[in-house]
């Protein structure tokens, strides 16, 4: 305790010491002494540990109110010279404005790209600088900050235009950018050095301090006390969970505290746990330490004196100090960077600056953070000072990377983050090049990090350990650096930034030379594989290099030297990887077809290879920019192109493309899925621009310098197809072949790839320096090629397009040129469609299709084809010129060894498969020769001028074979196909084909004597497609005589079956369900001629219409409702809701105690009940339920999986649909009523009633004085006797079968547990009103929804929802016979007590808290209980009627009393018609006012107060009329169900009423006065009317979800600017906006849980139960995803309303495109609200989706 005792009296004795210190006066005195370091530390020494660090508990409050006083403000007086306030107001007068922005970002702050403009992604704009600039009319992309960058207006080097906004333009006056020191007079500059160099110091001292207990030289404390601190430190390796869990047996704090300490730690980097003397702290560190030291290395735990830690605490302080002070002027903040930079006296890295970046990995977060912001709002917002210290970050690069490995905390909080605001600055980057050599020591210290090597140097990264993992994680940021380097290409070269670039090019190769070859596989042969080799960090290694190896050829390109250079250095460290190309490989000789070549045997399937050659890639990317800036045609002496041996440059690429061939083939099924995984991600879109493409181009290359016939043969040896093709009897290929099945499979497939391999090398001209192109060429034919699979929404195609480093694709440049955009509707995305013109470009063999793709674009083209009536056949389309250097690839289509390999596959066609060849095969045969006939075309076409044309495709295929063979020719070949029966589907090829070959004849003698003209083959070809028209229009038209002959038999039949069966059909119709036969309802068969759904004249059932038929959907058997048959419900889901409430501040009843017979106007908590409309027996439902719950207990044993529904709850899924159900409605017939003629008017009716309720009164306060005293000592006492035909002692019988009393007790029960939240308990007086309210609940929110949906009040509900409507209500007519009759009679005398006052009851509420349509479904549905004790002949009609008329009169009191609104002067004048309404109406306010006096203000016009009545009363009369359809089964009139004019009157009449509302009080007024008068005399009515709280006013709004913003930005900002409400200020981590009360709550984390009936729940589970009776809809901010949840296990996601222009949605915000707010799809989630339904989506989510299950929702 002592400490605390010391605490409690330390302030008074420091405070009189504090208030007599002067600020002025200490500076005054610094002015004088000659060693101020030493005067300022004394001052430092003897007060920081008086301000800081003097309890357990840090005092933030006490120490920001001391610290600026006695430690800044003299600060601030020295700088000065004079009063702080006054002096840096001036030093900010004076300062010319920086250009540049700096805004440092917060986490989660929006940050905005603009996508056209910024020289790189990493240049961005604060949300005010964006707004006010001209990037928001382009193209922009927006995303969340993960904190620590800043803002980068201002900074002409980072916008291609537009580099200012308006706040930050800069003035034209001050052009001449003079220094910023001028300003200030000398003694200002010494004193601000001074001073900043002095505190700067002593920050830098304090934090890279390491000793625990003593303090630097100068600060030791005049006394020093035993007070200790346990300070417990981040570190990234332990979780939440085990910090907490340690603390808690630590220091044995509680669970919430230990929580508290946790994240902090998290947040700060670090946190005292315990404060004391030493021994104290000492044995909480022993006891963490021994606690987290068994699986990994223990927390980091120091016990430190309290004066240091106390002076650590003020040098954070000091330092963001001195940052606040910089921005007052650039003078100042130029000063502080000279202090920083200057070197101290030891020499190199010595400077301050240095000091703090060396030590980043010793410190904790919170300090880092802290000096990194400095770093931040000073050094780089220096342009002269960003250089200086750019070079010294360069210098120590090595060092700080180094400890960057060591260290583990995240890279967010080191400062080797700092590189992306350095090195993206292209000057600094260039300056960093040629001065550092930046770009080879960023490769070296890479290489040097990665040492795993095996015998030949390449790296492995064979089964490395997890530290070793994370290791690689962390060396790969070093990458990301030189990026940085190198995203913005030189414009112009110096000689010295050739000379450092190609340093760095040879560093860069010595890096490609270690993954050359790399991870290196061989083929399993007779056993699976049986350790999956690591694959993954080579594929990781291979695509962060995608982008610098792709930046270092565009590096190149940008000048001719450098790329000559380049090319000798790649092409010499290939030629040095290859140097033993040939041992152990013999030479051998391949002939073929006349040609033969030198080359060494080598198969795929027996030796090493590896997919790994960036090497050979980056030298065919080279060798094709040669050739793109033409640097191959201008100075070929220069380069090595005549030492190149092409044999060897296309060896390991081709090895490579026959290894995914043979993997296709099956070949190397045996070695696993690593195997598989690396040759998708081949192929995949992300590697294959470094991969698959440039070992095409690779292969083109060395083709291109090849004898065609000799590229060929070595190809064929490589899929080692050799033996099959150079055989003499090739062509009888399947005489020779009895063998293997699966050998002659593979080989078919061997041979298909072959065949696409060569089709690719020939055909694949779409790179810029292969083909004549432009780069936009290329993004243009790859989405033509996505777009012919299927319409694809946007990201789905930028998904499929590569990026560049800039993350673009390209592809907004060219879309639209060849798609057109379609809009999305509710649901669904935008989709972009094809432009029909642009699928001539479509190439089936198109090298990025997966085969899955390729057979999708076949299919789709096709039907389009056939859809538009064109041949079906899909040519090869004509393709751009080859680029000289690759110019003779064209010969492989006419060279020797292909026609051979073509005519042996045409010739083997000739017999049907026996599966020695292929469809497919035979399909690319064609395909080739399709193209060497387009390409003939071409050459026809573009050397029409001179005459001469190598390129005689048609010559080659119409020669037959040589002498001995004597073989056919391909032509004949194909002519001698085209009727071959089994070539059905090839025959359009074949016939185009042979079309062309004799266009091209035609063309060919053409040009011999005339200029070329195309039309013959035309007209020939449309002469035959006409025919193929004319025969398919008479097919067509044949069908359709003959389908509509067919239909007019069988309508005939059917006429003919009606009429001899006339009876059986009347039958039918008349049993089918009400709701079904809804038309017949309209003929309406009782003789008055009017349709009244209430009182004595309503409509009557007849027997054939009180039957009802149903099927159960269980069992199937059909069952008719009856009272005393087998009972029948409907799955039924009952909630609470508050989606009507008026009031949601109102506090949640106690249950155990709350009386809900009243229900309060603001309907602040309901009941609601839905149904899905099913039908089953009860004892079926029984069954059912039972065998879902024994299902539910044999799970909990096997495993705790949550389901979607909760079984301990009731609940279960529909048998039939899966909607989620917890009870059951039974269903009844309409009851059947008999009336008498003569009934008595109100006023006798009243008299009777009142007769009866004194009688049952007193009988009930008998019997419970009997219960109490066991003698009826009250004789006599007001005892009344009951009038005639009333039998107080009647019980009645119940009438309902024991299977549906069962059923009402369940739902009833059900109801109550539901709405109450307690227990079940059948005996609860409660139950029955319960029922009543849900019932009235749930047809006030259906009428609601209709008014919203502007749908007529009949006729346009669900059937699900009109039987549920209809079986709640006569459920609740029935659910009396189960409950206590007393009770209910007791509930009835108290609900009409309300109506007409009566002095024996007390507590009635007053007229204004009582919802009166809830108050008339209980008076109805309560009344039966009265009722069945009365034999007088009365009809129940009667009294439904009169109850209506007495609530409606009650509810214009109320709506009179509470919703007049202040006098609008527009003065309708209303005809005859509403006149008397008008007078009516004042007159009854009048007599109102003379009730209430003051109460109420003086309305003279009727007018206004008619429209006021007619306008709050609708909606209870709609209610009402629904509930009295369904009560009585009264069909609605026809006006009823359209909308529109005459719904008033139809109303009224339909519900008995007069449709001048107050003739109810006017006809009666000698009756109701009386009531009237007691209305108004209840003490609430005035309480109510002069109470400050606003009254209910009628008619009741519709809920709304909340406004959203229109741009999504707009939350972004009001999230990240919204900070945890419980831990101090720090920034939440899941902003989550609540849509139904629009509270911004701090989801998922620690801080904000709560505890909810004994559960830790997070803020938003928390918020359901407030807000929505348990729930919620909520928008997850940073996410962009929408988030529903229903009580504490269930939840899902659902699609946010916000679109992109694509008509996307972004969750998780990963694309960044600008969002707004889409109505459409708001409506439809505030639609899925107001029908109850959310609880049912997420069922249906859970269901659908496993993954939703498993989610701990109330943690959210």
């Amino acid at each position: 305790m002592a400490a605390v005792e010391t605490d409690r009296d330390a302030p008074s004795a420091l405070c009189s010491e504090f208030l007599n210190f002067s600020a002025k006066d200490t500076a005054a005195k610094w002015l004088q002494v000659s060693n101020l370091p030493k005067e300022v530390y004394q001052h430092l020494a003897c007060y920081v540990p008086k301000i800081y660090c003097l309890g357990p508990n840090l005092n933030p409050q006490n120490e920001d109110l001391l610290a600026p006083l006695l430690l800044q403000s003299p600060l601030e007086w020295y700088l000065c010279g004079e009063e702080p306030s006054v002096g840096l107001a001036k030093l900010e007068q004076n300062n010319q404005p920086s250009q540049l922005c700096g805004h440092v970002f917060k986490v989660g702050e929006p940050t905005y790209s603009c996508r056209e403009c910024a020289a790189d992604p990493t240049c961005v704009l604060c949300m005010q600088c964006f707004l006010g600039s001209v990037h928001k009319e382009h193209r922009y992309r927006m995303t969340t900050s993960g904190g620590g960058g800043f803002c980068d207006c201002g900074d002409t080097e980072a916008w291609k235009k537009g580099p200012y906004c308006q706040k930050h333009e800069p003035n034209i006056s001050d052009s001449s950018q003079k220094d910023p020191l001028a300003n200030l007079s000398d003694e200002m500059i010494a004193r601000t050095y001074n001073v900043f160099s002095i505190i700067l110091k002593y920050a830098v001292d304090m934090l890279t301090w390491e000793k625990e207990d003593e303090l630097p030289e100068g600060l030791e404390p005049p006394a020093r006390g035993d007070t200790y601190y346990c300070m417990l430190f981040n570190d990234e390796v332990h979780t939440y969970e085990q910090v907490i869990y340690t603390l808690q047996k630590a220091v044995n704090c509680t669970q919430k505290e230990a929580v508290s300490f946790a994240t902090t730690v998290d947040r700060d980097g670090r946190k005292s746990v315990r404060f004391g003397d030493f021994q104290f702290c000492e044995q909480a560190k022993s006891v963490i330490v021994r606690n987290t030291s068994r699986q990994t290395k223990p927390l980091r735990v120091q016990v430190m004196h309290s004066s240091v830690v106390a002076h650590q605490c003020f040098a954070l302080k000091a330092l963001t100090w001195l940052g606040q002070i910089i921005r007052y002027s650039d003078a100042l903040r130029r000063i502080l960077c000279q202090v920083g930079l200057q070197r101290g006296p030891e020499g190199e890295n010595s400077s301050l600056v240095d000091t703090l970046m060396l030590c980043d990995s010793k410190m904790w977060k919170g300090a880092r953070n802290v000096y990194h912001q400095l770093f931040m709002s000073s050094l780089l917002m220096d342009t002269k000072y960003k250089k200086l210290f750019a070079i010294q970050f360069a210098k120590n690069y090595r060092r700080l990377q180094t400890d960057f490995m060591e260290d583990d905390h995240e890279r967010v909080v080191s400062v080797t983050s700092l590189s992306v605001q350095l090195f993206t600055a292209p000057t600094v980057a260039r300056m960093l090049i040629t001065e550092e050599n930046l770009m080879t020591t960023i490769i070296r210290t890479f290489m040097d990090h990665l040492r795993h090597r095996d015998l030949h140097g390449h790296f492995q990264f064979e089964r490395y350990t997890a530290q070793q993992a994370f290791k690689f994680r962390r060396v790969q940021s070093l990458i990301g650096d030189l990026k940085y380097v190198l995203i913005s290409r030189p414009t112009e070269w110096t000689d010295q930034l050739r000379e450092k670039y190609l340093e760095g090019f040879s560093a860069f190769l010595e890096l490609l030379k270690c993954m050359q070859g790399m991870d290196p596989v061989v083929r399993q042969v007779g056993q699976h594989i049986e350790m999956e080799p690591e694959w993954e960090a080579a594929f990781t290694l291979q695509m962060k290099l995608t982008h610098i190896i792709s930046m270092m050829q565009e590096w190149c390109s940008s000048d001719e030297r450098v790329l000559i250079e380049a090319y000798k250095k790649c092409l010499s460290a290939l030629t040095h990887c290859h140097s033993g190309f040939t041992d152990g490989e013999q030479p051998i000789t391949l002939s073929m077809c006349g040609h033969s070549v030198d080359t060494i045997r080598y198969c795929v399937s027996q030796e090493k290879v590896s997919i790994h050659l960036p090497l050979s890639r980056l030298l065919a990317g080279l060798h094709a920019l040669l050739s793109k800036t033409e640097v191959a045609y201008r100075f070929p002496e220069l380069l090595p192109l005549s030492e190149l041996s092409p044999p060897m440059l296309i060896e390991h690429p081709l090895r490579c493309l026959v290894l995914c061939a043979q993997v296709h083939a099956g070949m190397w099924r045996r070695n696993g899925f690593s195997l598989v995984n690396q040759i998708y991600y081949y192929h995949n879109v992300k590697c294959r621009v470094e991969m698959f493409d440039k070992d095409l181009s690779m292969l083109q290359a060395g083709a291109s310098m090849m004898d065609p016939n000799h590229f060929l043969m070595i190809m064929l040896s490589r899929f080692e197809l050799y033996h099959i093709f150079s055989s003499a009897d090739c062509r009888k290929r399947y005489n020779r072949e009895n063998a293997n099945k699966d050998v002659v499979q593979q080989n078919n497939t061997l041979i298909e790839e072959m065949l696409h391999l060569v089709i690719m090398i020939v055909g694949e001209r779409y790179t810029a320096g292969v083909g004549q192109v432009e780069c936009f060429d290329e993004i243009r034919r790859e989405i033509v090629h996505q777009l012919c699979i299927r319409p694809m929404a946007h990201s789905e195609l930028v998904k499929a397009l590569p990026e560049n480093e800039n993350k673009e694709t390209g592809m907004e440049r060219v879309i639209d040129s060849v798609a057109l955009f379609k809009k999305p509707g509710v649901t669904g995305k935008g989709l972009y469609k094809l432009r029909p013109e642009s699928a001539k470009m479509f190439n089936l063999y198109f090298h990025h299709y997966s085969r899955a793709d390729q057979s999708k674009a076949e299919e789709a083209q096709r039907k389009i084809k056939r859809q538009n009536g064109e041949d079906s056949v899909l040519p090869p389309p004509v393709l751009p010129r080859f680029c000289p250097l690759f110019a003779s690839l064209v010969n492989i289509l006419q060279c020797d060894v292909l026609l051979g390999i073509l005519g042996a596959v045409l010739q083997w066609a000739m017999e049907p498969s026996g599966g020695h060849w292929s469809e497919s095969m035979l399909q690319r045969v064609l395909h080739l020769i399709g193209m060497g006939l387009v390409e003939e075309q071409q050459h026809l076409l573009s050397s029409a001028e001179d005459n001469d044309t190598n390129f005689n495709f048609t010559l080659k295929i119409s020669r037959p074979g040589e002498a001995p063979a004597n073989t056919p020719s391909i032509l004949a070949l194909l002519e001698t196909l085209q009727n071959a029966p089994h070539l059905e589907v090839h025959k359009d090829m074949i016939r185009w084909i042979l079309k062309t070959v004799a266009n091209i004849k035609t063309t060919r003698e053409c040009t011999a004597s005339a200029p070329p003209s195309d039309s013959s083959g035309h007209s020939q070809e449309e002469t035959v497609r006409d025919k193929d028209k004319a025969e398919r229009k008479r097919k067509a038209e044949m069908a359709r005589l003959r389908r509509e002959k067919i239909m007019a038999q069988m309508s005939e039949m059917q006429r003919h079956f009606i009429n001899e069966n006339k009876e059986l059909f009347q039958q039918s119709l008349e049993e089918l369900d009400p709701s079904t036969s809804s038309t017949l309802e309209h003929s309406p068969s009782s003789c008055d001629s009017t349709l009244f759904c209430v009182g004595p004249r309503r409509w009557r059932a007849g027997g054939s219409d009180r039957r009802q038929v149903v099927t159960c959907i269980l069992c199937q058997e059909e069952q008719e409702i009856r009272i005393d048959g087998k009972a029948m419900v409907l799955a039924a889901f009952v909630q609470r809701s508050t989606v009507m409430s008026k009031n949601r501040k109102r506090p949640p009843h106690n249950p155990d105690k709350y009386d809900p017979l009243f229900m309060h106007p603001d309907l602040s908590f309901g009941t609601h009940t839905g149904s899905c409309g099913h039908i089953m027996h009860s004892h079926c439902w029984q069954r059912y339920f039972e065998a879902v719950q024994a299902k539910e207990q044999r799970r909990q044993q096997r495993l705790r999986v949550h389901t979607s529904y909760d079984v301990e709850n009731g609940e279960f899924l529909c048998p039939l649909c899966e909607c989620l159900s917890n009870t059951v409605i039974p269903l009844l017939p309409l009851t059947k009523t008999s009336c008498s003629s003569e009934q008595p008017d109100l006023s006798q009716w009243l008299n009777i009633t009142s007769l009866q309720m004194k009688a049952l009164l007193s009988a009930h306060r008998k019997a419970k004085a009997a219960d109490a005293d066991g003698v009826d000592d009250m004789d006599g006492v007001n005892d009344c006797p009951p009038p005639d035909g009333f039998k107080l002692d009647y019980t009645p019988k119940n009438p309902y079968s024991s299977t549906i009393k069962e059923m009402l007790t369940t739902f009833g029960t059900a109801t109550y547990k539901v709405g109450l939240k307690v227990h079940p308990n059948e005996q609860d007086p409660r139950v029955p009103i319960m029922c009543w309210g849900s019932c009235a609940y749930t047809i006030q929110s259906i009428e609601r929804l209709l008014v919203d949906e502007e749908k007529p009040l009949f006729g346009s509900l669900p059937c699900r929802q009109d039987d549920c409507l209809s079986s709640l209500t006569r459920f609740g007519s029935a659910c009396w016979t189960v409950s206590s009759h007393a009770t209910v009679q007791n509930h009835f005398i108290r609900l009409l007590a309300a109506l007409v006052p009566d002095p024996r009851v007390e507590n009635t509420p007053c007229i204004l808290d009582i919802d009166m349509f809830h108050l008339l479904v209980s008076l109805v549905l309560s009344h039966p209980a009265v009722f069945s004790l009365d034999s007088s002949g009365l009809s129940a009609d009667t009294a439904q009627l009169y109850f209506l008329h007495l609530v409606t009169v009650a509810h214009i009191v109320q709506i009179l009393l509470s919703s007049v609104p202040e006098e609008v002067q527009m003065e309708q004048e209303s005809g005859g018609a509403e006149r008397e309404e008008e007078e009516k109406v004042c007159m009854f306010y009048n007599t109102l006012r003379t009730h209430l006096g003051s109460g109420l203000r003086e309305v003279d016009s009727g007018w206004h107060l008619w429209c006021c009545v007619k306008a709050g009363i609708l909606p209870y009369l709609r209610a009402a009329a629904l509930f009295f359809h369904y009560l009585n089964g009264a069909p609605a009139p026809p006006e009823l169900h359209t909308l529109g004019v005459g719904e008033w009157e139809a109303l009224c009449g339909y519900l008995c009423l007069p449709s001048n509302l107050l003739q109810l009080f006017y006809n009666n007024r000698e009756l109701m006065e009386p009531v009237l008068h007691g209305w108004c005399s209840h003490p609430g009515v005035l309480q109510g009317l002069q109470s400050s709280v606003a009254l209910i006013r009628f008619p009741r709004e519709s809920n709304h979800l909340i406004e959203l913003p229109g741009d999504y930005s707009a939350l972004i900002n009001q999230a990240s600017s919204f900070t945890c409400p419980k831990s101090g200020g720090d920034k939440s981590r899941a902003p989550t906006l609540c849509l139904v009360c629009g509270a911004m709550l701090c989801s998922q984390s620690y801080c904000c849980q709560s505890e909810l009936e004994g559960v830790d729940v997070g803020a938003c589970t928390a918020h359901t139960f407030a807000c929505g009776a348990g729930v919620g809809i909520f928008l997850r901010v940073r996410e962009s995803q929408v988030l529903f949840l229903a009580g504490k296990t269930k939840g899902c996601f659902y699609a946010p309303p916000y679109l992109d222009d694509y008509g996307e949605t972004d969750q998780g915000l990963r694309r960044g495109n600008p969002l707004h707010l889409c109505q459409e799809r708001y409506r439809k989630i505030q639609k899925l609200w107001r029908q109850h339904s959310i609880t049912e989506e997420i069922g249906h989510a859970q269901e659908a989706n496993q993954t939703l299950v498993g989610i701990d929702w109330q943690h959210l």
